[in-house]
């Protein structure tokens, strides 16, 4: 005879039949909402921007820098960059901005991103809002279904991740050149690129799948000291995965928001040397 107290029993969450007797929903006094909150609100306002900025397909070059939006630019209606990625590999059959070819890389490597998911499904479906407040769903199917069984690809995007931010770093080095193209350059926008690429390159490498493909199947570290080496310093990277997720996605829209100003004509470049 049943008496309510087996396991297969306990469903519902805290609308189970074996939850304790209380009315409230969890016993959390603190402002735990914030958290989700601002979250929520940093990645909109993020959404917002790039979607803006992707669509426009203008102010996205001014010599010598590059948008990050819109590096490598794969499309015959690309604006001339002098020495740049400018690979008009579509052709002119691609009339819309050119931003779209290229931003599903970095995209996709964020959606599917450890960190994103976990701030995401928190911050936009309250799966779950916070620790001890129960979500509001009633049925949990985590990541095993259409469309959230596809964040397994997250390596996948990991490897098309690194190609971006190579051509990133060669967009930097090209930072060096005055409006000229002569070398021996350094402008206020140098410094942005240099810091965006430094946060660019941490967040990847700090990815948890980078961790996993240096260390993660070796049976026996003593015999790969290199790689374990390795794997020890993208592990302190991983420890600090979430500030740089924010912090390259911060850099990555300053930084275009910066060509952008200077592409407008807003200020000039300030010289550094």
């Amino acid at each position: 005879m049943a008496t309510g107290t087996e396991p297969h029993s306990r469903t519902g969450g805290v609308r189970g039949a074996s939850r304790a007797a209380i009315t409230a929903r969890h016993l959390r006094t603190d402002r735990w909402w914030l958290a989700p909150a601002a979250t929520a609100t940093g990645l909109l306002a993020f959404v917002v921007y790039s979607t803006w900025r992707a669509f426009a397909n203008a102010d996205y070059y001014a010599a010598p820098y590059v948008s990050p939006f819109y590096s490598p630019c794969l499309a015959e209606n690309c604006a001339p960059m002098k020495g740049g990625p400018n690979w008009e590999i579509f052709g002119s059959w691609w009339g819309l901005s050119p931003a779209l070819l290229i931003l599903v890389f970095p995209l996709g490597f964020r959606l599917t991103c450890y960190y994103y998911r976990k701030a995401y499904y928190r911050g936009f479906w309250a799966s779950p809002p916070a620790c001890a407040v129960a979500e509001p769903h009633r049925k949990y199917t985590g990541e095993t279904r259409f469309p959230l069984i596809l964040q397994n690809i997250h390596r996948y995007f990991f490897y098309a991740a690194l190609p971006v931010a190579g051509i990133l770093t060669y967009d930097t080095v090209l930072t060096f050149r005055d409006e000229r193209y002569e070398w021996g350059h350094m402008g206020l926008g140098t410094l942005v690129f240099l810091i965006n690429i430094v946060l660019i390159w941490a967040y990847t490498i700090s990815c948890h799948s980078c961790r996993h493909i240096i260390g993660g199947r070796l049976r026996h570290f003593s015999r790969h000291p290199v790689r374990y080496r390795l794997w020890g310093l993208v592990g302190r990277l991983n420890a600090r995965h979430m500030l740089l997720a924010w912090a390259s996605l911060i850099s990555v829209a300053l930084c275009d928001f910066y060509v952008h100003l200077l592409a407008t004509g807003a200020f000039e470049d300030p010289r550094l040397f």
